[in-house]
């Protein structure tokens, strides 16, 4: 997407209602943050709400959440968005380094931001379900933490928001398919119990959900999306068969489902979707403003945990084979 069509799609957002901007500093390593500084240049920054994510990329440091890293990590990202003040800065996962190395260092170097007034709040990615044992995991094996290990850095980092992917049908990995559903604290209990507000990220599986990409569909070098095997992208396509049936094959239907979902199921929670164009920014609104019945959101839950249950059989057997 060019950089004016993707300014017109954020200003469009903006005029439609949509306050809350989330970014990070790996998008095109700095880039996305340049041109969603474009975009607050020209509304009133009292209007919107930033949030970004950090912790993945740590340039030629040690860790990512050393000291030295956090506070350049957030100067670049102000300077790229052009403001002197995030709402919200995401840790993007929970590994501070062997024994927990750079635990103590991050936490009083968060606060430090706090304390300036160059971060308002702290907030941490986190996986949708939290096992209650630590023990298949490890003290501190980075996403894929323990209800007990998150319950421990919400208190030495005084967390206020918790960010987690909207559907558990990612491909799963050995660790996060070994989860299970319903195998521990959900996330949205975790954060009710701490107080804590949570935003939803990813409501349609980098667009999965709306149902137009199938098992031949073929993504660019670097598209987030080639994670997905073929494997993988036939079971989502079968299990959309039941949403196709009752709300036809427009992507956009399968969308303004998608998000209804989410924001009926976490009516508390903030759901950031992204859009590649005004015109899908005006259609994903036009589509917030369409009634939902209770039939259908419960065909919706029946068919986002069909799919749920196959790709983790899929990611089971897949791992089972030598």
């Amino acid at each position: 997407m060019a950089d004016s069509s993707a300014v017109d799609t954020l200003l469009r957002a903006h005029a439609q209602g949509a306050t809350v901007y989330d970014t990070s500093d790996v998008y095109g390593l700095g880039h996305s943050q340049r041109v969603l500084g474009k975009m607050l240049a020209q509304v009133p920054r009292s209007s919107v709400c930033i949030t970004c994510t950090i912790g993945t990329y740590k340039g030629t440091g040690q860790h990512a959440y050393s000291s030295l890293n956090l506070f350049r990590q957030v100067e670049q990202t102000q300077e790229n968005l052009g403001v002197k003040q995030l709402d919200v800065l995401v840790l993007a996962h929970a590994d501070f380094g062997p024994r927990d190395r750079y635990l103590e260092e991050a936490r009083d170097t968060l606060q430090a931001l706090r304390d300036s007034g160059d971060v308002m709040a702290i907030g941490m990615r986190v996986p949708g379900t939290l096992p209650t044992s630590p023990a298949a995991f490890g003290p501190s094996v980075g996403h894929c933490g323990s209800q007990p290990r998150y319950d421990f850095l919400f208190k030495q980092l005084n967390l206020q928001v918790l960010s987690t992917a909207a559907h558990s049908i990612e491909p799963q990995t050995g660790r996060t398919a070994a989860v299970g559903a319903g195998s521990g604290e959900s996330i949205f209990a975790f954060a009710r119990r701490h107080g804590a507000a949570t935003m939803i990220h990813r409501p349609l599986l980098h667009g999965l959900l709306t149902g137009k990409y199938g098992p031949d569909a073929a993504f660019s070098p670097g598209d987030v999306r080639t994670r997905y095997t073929r494997a993988d992208l036939e079971i989502v396509h079968h299990g959309l068969e039941a949403l196709h049936s009752r709300f036809g094959k427009d992507p956009q239907a399968l969308a303004r489902i998608a998000l209804h979902y989410w924001l009926r199921r976490c009516p508390d929670s903030i759901v950031l979707a992204g859009a590649s164009n005004p015109e899908q920014v005006n259609k994903n609104f036009e589509g917030l403003n369409a009634e939902v019945s209770d039939d259908d959101y419960a065909l919706a839950e029946r068919a986002y945990a069909t799919l749920h249950a196959e790709l983790a059989r899929h990611a089971a057997s897949a791992k089972a084979v030598p």
